[in-house]
């Protein structure tokens, strides 16, 4: 017996029985047709604690999602798109949390029984426990979350966490953007995140089944980001070259000053910011640690610095506009007595000049 053989002979018994206001076809197959994502509905919560007691709760602005004929549902989260309601504090979420220049998106994963939501047009909601995959700054792991499904209509429905979801920093590789957090805005944060979240989908329409280039549609990586477009007023220029200062992520390769391509997309927004804050020149200052003579690691410092300023100078940005110097290792953060803080003091640091 065919599906679509069986769905007909449904709906007739229905007719028959007086159903046929019943919504129209949930009470067949929960999945027909698909779900897309009505993202300026939807939410997605992160709340986090400081100083011990202290909880602020963010969000993400850009998200895109669907549910598959077969009940595949996907959520994409653009990192950029951290909306914290504080101008500099996203720009450190981004950039020395999420590392959103290497890691632009997370996504979530799940497979949704039919089975389950079979009785939903009757039953209205339904509590139902879910196995889905996360994948975050470069961690994939699978979890486990309690789910609300509510039939708003026919052609809405609502997925909502029941309880909050503890995510331990450690699992995605974190922990260091805390560290690096705590030490830009002199704060302790607790090493976990709690996660809620409200999606909002709308059946798609009969013969256009949602596919993953629904999730694409987004905005890509920084264009996501809640920031002024265009030019930027002194202080978030300032701010910002603050924050990339503290990335650490500008990588050369052993005793060298040849950069790493790893540090590319870091340096690619770093050319964005400096292109969007014309009137101000910028200091590209070289650092070392205290391993090598002195006269080596002034020499290393001056090469390095000298090679990120040829990376913003090829992209576009003149020599007029950056002061590249070299302090070897005469202006350490931390004290020269392990691996961790010997690269930490390996940096590059950027500061505005006038």
């Amino acid at each position: 017996m065919s599906m679509n053989f069986l769905r007909t002979l449904l709906f007739s018994l229905a007719l028959l029985t007086g159903l046929a206001p019943v919504a129209r076809a949930q009470s067949i197959d929960p999945f027909e047709h698909g779900w897309v994502l009505d993202a300026a509905a939807s939410q997605l919560r992160f709340l986090s604690v400081k100083k011990g007691n202290v909880a602020e709760t963010s969000k993400f602005a850009t998200l895109s999602g669907l549910i598959t004929e077969d009940g595949k549902a996907q959520i994409r989260v653009l990192m950029d798109s951290v909306d914290t309601n504080i101008d500099l504090r996203n720009v450190r979420m981004r950039f020395l949390f999420f590392e959103s220049f290497n890691f632009p998106e997370a996504t979530i994963s799940v497979q949704l029984d039919p089975e389950q939501l079979r009785d939903l047009h009757q039953v209205r909601r339904k509590f139902v426990p879910v196995t889905y995959t996360l994948s975050l700054h470069g961690v994939t792991l699978e979890k486990r979350a309690d789910v609300a499904v509510t039939l708003i209509s026919n052609d809405r429905i609502t997925v909502a966490s029941t309880t909050p979801i503890a995510i331990k920093l450690d699992e995605f590789n974190l922990e260091a953007g805390r560290e690096k957090l705590q030490e830009a805005a002199n704060v302790v944060i607790v090493p976990v995140g709690v996660v809620s979240f409200d999606f909002v989908f709308d059946r798609a329409s009969p013969g256009t089944p949602p596919t993953e280039a629904v999730l694409a549609a987004a905005p890509a990586g920084a264009a996501a980001a809640l920031e002024t477009k265009g030019v930027m007023d002194r202080e978030a220029c300032v701010g910002r070259f603050e924050i990339l200062s503290r990335t650490g992520n500008i990588n050369f390769a052993p005793a060298s000053a040849r950069l790493d391509p790893s540090s590319y997309p870091l340096l690619d927004n770093l050319y964005d910011i400096v292109n969007r804050c014309p009137d101000l020149n910028i200091e590209i200052g070289g650092h070392t640690d205290s391993d090598g003579s002195d006269a080596t690691n002034q020499r290393l410092s001056e090469r390095r610095a000298d090679a990120v300023g040829a990376y913003l100078a090829a992209k576009g940005i003149g020599n007029a506009r950056m002061r590249v110097v070299g302090y070897g290792e005469s202006k350490p953060l931390r004290p020269n007595d392990s691996a961790e803080n010997k690269a930490r003091n390996r940096r590059i640091e950027f500061v505005v000049v006038n």
